[in-house]
């Protein structure tokens, strides 16, 4: 859970993009570690190092189907001058009880297989005849051996060095590596290494909970019929398809109308399984901006340290924000614009950011680069704003995508960068070098 932070700035003060992260992320702290089973550690960030208990492979192993020997025995072995040896048996793979191979013998073995003792190393099916006299196995013949090949004759029609078509015990990992380290996202591959070494549970920091609400009476669910002055509720889809991008468990909300007591007790009631609360809508100085009713008192005489406050931010999109705690635990609000694209841009900016911390990540933020700005005509920013375009990024160039609109959707639909213009440059020429937030 987080800890609340004292924040000293009035209603008037016009917050700087980086002053409202820095308090975002200063009151924001990592969840607590948990211990999980590994699928359930899935997307989950690893608390400790992990060191290999056994090696890897944990034994000598074949890496073909074919016949254990020992090289003198098939030392100048040809098609014309084929070595014969005596096949003492099968090995297969999880056998507890290893076949001895002497002078002149092989054993048949299994892929995966223990290397028996005596063995040195392994000549693939298809340089035998697989024990049936019939001449060096291909194909299909390879992959369909008689049973009673495990035992007889065997002509071997290659030679082989010592150790050929082996898996040395501890060649992948050795017992007392550093398997995984601290830090570590775990995903599929990770997951695997951790079962290999017979990992059933791993600490870790869990996915944040993340409820999304939006608010506005005029918001119908998709599917449903529009009736004059309605529109579909978009914001709650691509916040909380953005939480889960981001790591999170996101849970949505339906769209709450324009009433602050029953917005107040919605977000109450989803505090049980929240870690992290979004809110889009009801934040700017409109008549029915709800969520600053609900919400900018909650905590003052209840929860002393907590409560939500609202700002200006100097930007463009979304100047209005919320942010604070809510509820016993000091749940962390974060309350965005509206408009679609200033609600989007927004989460990546702050939202982000936020959940990245709360997994315990080091690196919250989105990848930066400088790219060149092709347009068609210069860009306009206002004095003072630090203004964030939709783009799409290519080989070290960004093309705006849309006008500066924070209700294009479509527009931001078809970006896959910011561009960002800072406070003092008012026009940016096509050319120019800018810097660009990537988001794919």
């Amino acid at each position: 859970m987080s800890t609340a932070a004292p924040r000293a700035t009035g209603q008037d003060h016009l917050w700087s993009v980086d002053e409202h992260l820095e308090d975002i992320l200063a009151t924001v702290r990592p969840l607590d570690p948990i211990e999980l089973q590994l699928l359930d550690a899935q997307g989950c960030v690893l608390v400790d190092d992990i060191t290999v208990p056994v090696s890897l492979p944990p034994f000598d192993n074949s890496s073909m189907d074919g016949y254990a020997v020992r090289v003198a025995d098939v030392a100048g072995a040809s098609e014309e001058y084929p070595a014969s040896l005596e096949v003492v048996g099968d090995v297969a793979a999880g056998a507890a009880e290893l076949l001895h191979v002497g002078p002149g013998q092989a054993a048949r073995i299994m892929t995966g297989a223990p290397l028996p003792p005596g063995a040195e190393a392994v000549v693939p099916v298809e340089w035998t005849d697989g024990g049936l006299g019939e001449g060096p196995v291909t194909g299909m013949r390879a992959r369909s051996l008689a049973p009673e090949a495990a035992t007889g004759q065997v002509q071997v029609y290659r030679a082989a060095e010592a150790r050929a078509h082996v898996r040395a015990q501890g060649s992948d990992v050795k017992a007392g590596d550093r398997a995984l380290e601290a830090g570590t996202v775990l995903g599929p591959p990770q997951i695997s290494l951790l079962a290999a070494i017979g990992r059933g549970t791993v600490r870790v920091r869990p996915r944040p909970r993340v409820v999304v609400l939006s608010t506005g009476s005029e918001l119908v669910q998709p599917d449903g019929e529009l009736a004059p002055g309605q529109i579909y509720d978009s914001n709650s889809f691509a916040l909380t398809a953005a939480a889960r991008d981001a790591g999170a468990i996101a849970y949505r909300v339906g769209a709450v109308a324009d009433d602050a007591e029953t917005l107040r007790t919605t977000i109450e009631d989803q505090l049980v399984r929240a870690d992290l609360m979004v809110t889009t809508g009801g934040v700017s100085v409109g008549a029915y901006d709800v969520v600053k009713e609900a919400l900018s008192y909650v905590g003052d005489e209840d929860e002393p340290g907590g409560g939500i406050e609202f700002r200006k931010l100097a930007m463009q999109p979304g100047k209005p924000q919320g942010f604070g705690s809510i509820g016993p635990d000091h749940t962390p609000l974060l309350a965005l614009p509206g408009n679609p694209v200033s609600s989007y841009v927004s989460f990546e900016l702050f939202v982000r950011p936020a959940i990245r911390t709360l997994m315990g990540l080091e690196d919250v933020h989105r990848p930066r680069v400088r790219a060149t700005l092709t347009a068609g005509k210069p860009l306009s920013s206002p004095k003072g704003r630090r203004q964030f375009l939709r783009g799409t990024y290519a080989d070290g160039a960004v093309t705006p995508v849309g006008g500066a609109g924070s209700h294009l959707v479509a527009a931001l639909a078809h970006a896959d960068a910011l561009i960002v213009v800072p406070e003092d440059v008012t026009a940016v020429e096509p050319g120019t070098e800018v810097e660009v937030v990537l988001l794919g």
